[in-house]
């Protein structure tokens, strides 16, 4: 191993047990020898020197491009290897601290998410294949953070009651018109408008999914109260009794927090009401990290909560609830990582090596991040008015409960609905 980045992984990893050969055959040993044994294999001197230079872009692309392999532990053991030794503060040279600090400097440029290049940016990531994402996601396709009310939960179970739980924050009446700001394959928007008879419009950048979340609505007779279209936000100009977004406020970009509060203001009635779930930090205000920005979701950004919560009172709306989901999102992502890990074989049969190796990556990562380090979900509730919802949040698991009982008289969402849709979708393309 070359001498930089000997001394860089001898200064980060004290505990644990790391062993690393190098790609001319020398095996150094790192840590104090306790724990899972990790072994990762650097095939090429590029690597090498690429991993010294900026190990969190370098690495995951030289897995992912085949150029280092863990022969011993996987992705997920190595970065909690390394997690755990780097502690809340972090241990880099000063250069890779340099090439992050530009990176939070130019954070902005790279979040200009103009309506056509926010549209362009969801593609990239949405409109893989339908049957690929078949592979991990729930029988519903949620795409975003399940909610664990027991540990022993399947992950059906979890993302119905992650449902519930964004259901009973909407305080939803029989009759009303609710927006769903980035509906996905629409199992939310489904869920509402056949729970609560409310109608609903969910708006999408994506055309795979609009057109899975359009035959869905038409497969379970619901047509006429959940309707889906190909909008931007930005370009809406209905008025609604409550809004919700779920898992697209990452893609907004920091430079139009306020553009987003304005326009979801001037969208809400003065008597509605907003539910907010993001990805968050716990931490200060950071880049995103460089492999997901470039590979996985272009444009998208990690927020905290300081940078959010200015834009919401500039734009004339009352915090009036606000909830931390913290370990919810890793328990999902393992859930889906050992899906995925389990149809890795389909998943190179769709794609390639290298696009399942990416994607092994990105779903390690992720879990990481939100198991030991800075990574959370938020749910925040919105109003115009300081009345509009109860004085305290007993209503809120009224609402859970009634709706967990009912939920209990029947299946989860069956995996044919939305495989169903896929099917009809494929025939005619």
């Amino acid at each position: 191993m070359n001498r930089v980045l000997q001394r860089i992984v001898g200064r980060l990893v004290r505990t644990g047990s790391l062993t690393v050969t190098d790609p001319d055959g020398t095996v150094d040993h790192f840590g104090d020898g306790s724990g899972p044994r990790v072994h990762v294999v650097i095939k090429t001197q590029h690597a090498q020197r690429a991993i010294a230079f900026d190990p969190m872009l370098a690495v995951p692309e030289a897995f992912m491009n085949g150029e280092i392999d863990v022969v011993e532990g996987d992705v997920l053991e190595l970065l909690h290897l390394v997690y755990e030794n780097m502690g809340p503060a972090g241990v880099e040279a000063a250069w890779t601290k340099a090439v992050e600090g530009l990176r939070i400097a130019f954070r902005r440029l790279q979040q200009v998410n103009t309506a056509a290049r926010a549209k362009r940016n969801v593609e990239h990531h949405y409109n893989l294949s339908r049957e690929f994402y078949q592979l991990f996601l729930d029988e519903d396709m949620q795409y975003s953070c399940a909610y664990f009310e027991r540990p022993d939960m399947s992950l059906e179970e979890a993302q119905l009651a992650k449902k519930r739980h964004i259901a009973a924050k909407l305080c939803l009446k029989p009759g009303q018109q609710v927006l769903d700001i980035g509906s996905g394959w629409g199992g939310l928007a489904l869920y509402l408008a056949s729970t609560f008879d409310v109608d609903v419009l969910g708006v999408t950048l994506s055309s795979e999914q609009h057109v899975v979340a359009t035959d869905r609505a038409h497969d379970e007779g619901l047509q006429s109260r959940a309707h889906f279209e190909i909008r931007d936000y930005r370009d809406l100009q209905e008025r609604f009794d409550r809004i919700v977004s779920v898992g697209m406020f990452e893609h907004v970009g920091v430079n139009h927090y306020r553009a987003f509060f304005d326009r979801v203001s001037a969208l809400l009635k003065p008597d509605g009401v907003v539910v907010l779930h993001s990805i968050g930090r716990a931490g200060p205000p950071a880049a995103t990290n460089a492999f997901i920005r470039k590979h996985i979701f272009p444009g998208g950004y990690i927020p905290a909560l300081s940078e959010v919560l200015p834009h919401i009172e500039k734009a004339g709306l009352m915090v009036t609830d606000v909830e931390i989901l913290r370990l919810h999102y890793a328990d999902t992502l393992k859930h889906w990582r050992e899906r995925f890990m389990a149809n890795r074989d389909r998943v190179v049969e769709i794609y390639d090596e290298r696009f399942a190796r990416m994607w092994e990556f990105y779903l390690a990562g992720s879990e990481a991040a939100f198991r030991w380090q800075d990574l959370m979900v938020f749910q925040i509730q919105l109003t115009l008015k300081n009345d509009t919802t109860p004085v305290t949040r007993g209503y809120m698991g009224k609402c859970e409960k009634a709706l967990a009982m009912r939920d209990s008289g029947r299946q989860p969402p069956k995996a044919s609905r939305a495989r169903k849709s896929a099917r009809k979708v494929a025939d005619q393309e």
